[in-house]
């Protein structure tokens, strides 16, 4: 038996840094964190390890939780009292949150910025509106479960231009020049894997 939420945790936001790693603007300086959860922590030790941000802002629904996030973290973030306020000028954008209608708005993303979408896993639930997803290059975990589980993708009618795992291998362009946004929803191989790493530790030692 391991622990789903852990594993849950760490893979997820494993996957938005591997996506960033290659569709990330080649000078991004500052990181935007949209929700305050589980998911914000652990994006946010990933991404501070791999990538060297100036700037860390967040912004949560309710304030506390974002002032709670701030003062638990190593390093300095700054808490934002609007959603827009947080992203404006942003380089690299993650939303994390449990919202239902959308919370980033395409009018204030900057032209060349990446989104990580990690939130919004139901197929009547929005993070992103329809001009940032129309306006943007679109790569997911998974085609079948995009079209099947995102309401951000299926209620938008946005494209779809690849699958990461396609840009990983190097069968299509990852086009970082451009406004791109990675669709998250999980897939039960990156769980097996991550456990596999768990239990690979646990055995030899």
């Amino acid at each position: 038996l391991l622990d789903g939420s852990v594993i849950t945790a760490k893979r997820t936001a494993a996957v938005s840094a591997i996506a960033t790693k290659f569709l990330m603007p080649a000078f991004a300086e500052v990181l935007c964190i949209l929700g305050a959860g589980v998911q914000a922590y652990s994006h946010y030790e990933i991404f501070t390890e791999l990538f060297t941000f100036k700037e860390v802002r967040i912004w949560n629904r309710t304030k506390e939780k974002a002032v709670k996030f701030a003062s638990s973290v190593n390093g300095p973030v700054q808490v934002c009292s609007s959603a827009q306020e947080a992203v404006t000028g942003a380089d690299v954008i993650i939303t994390v949150t449990m919202a239902t209608m959308p919370i980033l708005f395409g009018d204030w993303v900057k032209p060349g910025a990446h989104i990580n979408a990690v939130g919004a896993s139901r197929p009547d639930w929005r993070e992103l509106d329809d001009e940032l997803m129309k306006n943007s290059v679109l790569f997911v975990d998974s085609r079948e479960a995009a079209l099947t589980e995102s309401g951000d993708v299926i209620l938008s009618g946005a494209e779809i231009f690849a699958e990461l795992g396609e840009v990983v291998k190097g069968t299509k362009p990852a086009l970082p020049e451009k406004t791109t946004v990675f669709k998250s929803l999980g897939m039960a191989v990156e769980d097996t894997v991550a456990a596999k790493f768990v239990y690979d530790s646990w055995s030899a030692g």
